[in-house]
Parts: C-alpha cells; structure tokens; sequence
C-alpha cells in the first residue's frame, strides 16, 4: 500500500516539481478513509494518510516558491474496477470521478490561490 500510494504520489510529485512555474498548482490524491479510517483499513489508511501528511509537508516546503498543493479525499471513486470488486455495495454515495476532477481542476485555477496545504473531502458527486 505505500509504494502504490505514497511512493507514487511522492516521485510524481518530484517528478513534475521542475515542470510547475511559480503560482502553479499540484494536486495529490489522498482518501477520505484515511481521516478517520474504520476496521480492516489499517494499511490502506495508514499510506492515504501519509499522502496527506507528505502534501501538508510540501506546501510549507514550497510556500517560498509560490507553488501551491493541495490533496483530495475522495470516498470510494465510482470506477468499474471499484465495481466489480465490491458488487454487493450500494455506489449510489461513491465519489464520481467527474467531481474529483472539477475540484482539481479549481484548484490548479487561479481562482483557488488562497488554498494552499488543505485536505479537501470529496466525498459524492454522482453522475450528472
């Protein structure tokens, strides 16, 4: 869980860091389980939770910068993949991933300049 999540977000992260020019954005990914999690979520909460922690850290890191970054915290995302490996679930509350887009796309606005090292919930968004 902390490599598919944390080391990814932390070398994609690094990765792009050179490419944002001064008053951009970064957006990370992290869960709303992560905060708090429930039973049998340890280490899926635990690795979310530290995209959350390592974003929080980056935003102070980078505040001389002027690059802003931000995480989601998005329920479960309504995929096929979320689906299939949960068929007796009810999706109908699950996070769209439409509405985790409109989000970080309002966050890489310049709109969104004053948001800088928040954990934001995304927690529904059906389809529209």
């Amino acid at each position: 869980m902390f490599r598919r999540n944390l080391e990814t977000t932390l070398n994609v992260v690094k990765s792009a860091l050179p490419c944002v020019e001064a008053n951009g954005a970064i957006v990370t990914i992290g869960a709303a389980a992560a905060e708090p999690s429930g039973a049998g979520m340890a280490p899926y909460a635990a690795s979310k939770s530290a995209v959350a922690r390592l974003t929080q850290s980056l935003a102070a890191e980078l505040d001389e910068s002027h690059i802003r970054i931000n995480t989601l915290l998005p329920s479960i995302i309504d995929t096929p993949a979320n689906r299939a490996a949960m068929p007796d679930a009810d999706p109908s509350s699950w996070t769209h991933p439409d509405a985790i887009a409109e989000v970080a796309s309002f966050l890489v606005s310049p709109a969104a300049r004053a948001i800088h090292g928040a954990l934001i919930p995304v927690t529904n968004g059906v389809a529209s």
